[in-house]
């Protein structure tokens, strides 16, 4: 009898198990899965088809700390963003080709032309042949067609749309090929030694290629706009087109959906360059950034650029030790003012980049410089030296919070008058 209990209990927890794990599988699968209708266009990213299951590695925090990590990439590097600090590295410096991943640097030059007032968001432009004519991954873009530069950034980050970035290109100088000259351009300004462009969409060419390093840094430039984020949290979108026709979007880095704090990226495949991935993820106050270049498939980019976050978040932190705007209790000295000190606060955040459990003497060193008036708020007016076991680490200006106006010659007479009254 205890025999047939014993079976019996065992059969029902085994259904219980089975049961949630084979609706869980269903559920990420649909959410993958892309929506069609006969009136609409899925946007194509010149990709195979790569079937994603919850429990790869690829989407989930592993509980595994490895202390040396691996990867079957050409090339990997990984950085925490605030400090620069490398955690790990692996042929970053090889020059590869990284196909899709050069779309990282027009997008750069995209935000620093909406930042500067020189394009718009919401300004159409009118799409070429060649434009639209591109192959590979596209949004099928019609010729002579108008789209809002917000829909064409937007394809670009989040659908890796070739036709698009032409058409940015061409808005943006002209032409493609100028418009590569400027990329050039920016990397010899950032020091990127091993990379050289020879088109904005990253299809095969002679000599077109970079490095994990570079591609990083490129990466990491992106990130300091904001306005890049609004696109590529974006899992699914459209856009629609003139004669009617809806293509729809669906973002080529599945992290920002399947791991927590994935907030951007760039993937890239050719032929050529195998499988790649620039991402970047932040939990708490710590933002790392992740690239991988020639992966054999796309599970493993995604496998391998999930556990290099996971290893960064369970190994390291970020300590908070001086908030922007907050005020800093430190005064400053102005010389022919009308007030004669102004009050103080930083410029921006500095957190302290350590290994989980290390311990070290940290200070904030205040120095003010010599100001005369006038005085705007905002103005630089002193700086902030971060020390770690007393190794300088990083430096914050300090601002003054208001205006302190300068003394007029009637400010003078009421300071010897002042000095008169009994």
């Amino acid at each position: 009898m205890m025999k047939k209990i014993f079976f019996a209990v065992s059969i029902l927890l085994l259904v219980t198990m089975i049961i949630p794990f084979a609706m869980h599988r269903f559920t990420v699968a649909e959410a993958l899965r892309p929506e069609s209708s006969e009136e609409s266009f899925r946007a194509y990213d010149g990709e195979e088809e790569t079937e994603i299951q919850p429990d790869e590695a690829a989407f989930s925090v592993s509980s595994e700390r490895k202390d040396e990590l691996k990867t079957e990439a050409k090339s990997a590097y990984l950085t925490e963003y605030e400090s620069g600090t490398v955690l790990f590295a692996r042929n970053e410096n090889a020059r590869l080709p990284i196909a899709s991943m050069t779309k990282i640097m027009l997008l750069n030059l995209c935000f620093e032309k909406t930042e500067c007032g020189e394009l718009s968001f919401e300004e159409k432009i009118c799409v070429s042949d060649r434009a639209s004519g591109m192959g590979g991954s596209q949004v099928f873009l019609e010729a002579g067609g108008e789209y809002s530069v917000d829909d064409l950034i937007k394809s670009v980050v989040v659908a890796s749309a070739n036709d698009a970035s032409v058409a940015l290109a061409e808005k943006m100088y002209g032409s493609e090929e100028s418009c590569v000259d400027v990329m050039n351009e920016k990397c010899r300004e950032w020091g990127l030694e091993n990379t050289s462009f020879r088109n904005c969409t990253g299809l095969p060419a002679a000599e077109h290629f970079s490095s994990a390093k570079d591609v990083s840094v490129m990466l990491t430039k992106l990130i300091s706009h904001k306005d890049y984020f609004r696109y590529s949290i974006i899992w699914t979108d459209e856009i629609r087109h003139a004669k009617g026709n809806v293509t729809g979007l669906t973002n080529t880095n599945k992290l920002s959906r399947f791991y927590a704090g994935c907030d951007g990226g760039k993937t890239g495949y050719t032929s050529d360059a195998g499988f790649c991935l620039a991402a970047t993820a932040k939990r708490g106050t710590m933002r790392v950034v992740a690239v991988v270049i020639g992966e054999n498939n796309s599970k493993k980019r995604f496998g391998d650029v999930s556990t290099m976050f996971d290893y960064a978040f369970g190994h390291f932190t970020n300590h908070a030790v001086i908030e922007a705007g907050k005020p800093l209790g430190q005064t400053v000295e102005v010389a022919k003012g009308k007030c004669g000190t102004v009050g103080t606060v930083a410029e921006k955040d500095f957190f302290v980049f350590s290994k989980r459990g290390e311990g070290g003497e940290i200070e904030v060193r205040f120095e003010g410089e010599k100001i005369v008036a006038p005085v705007r708020k905002g103005q630089v007016v002193g700086k902030l030296i971060v020390t770690k076991n007393n190794v300088p680490v990083g430096k914050v200006n300090v601002l003054a919070d208001r205006d302190v106006g300068a003394k007029k010659f009637i400010d003078y007479l009421n300071d010897v008058a002042s000095g008169w009254m009994i």
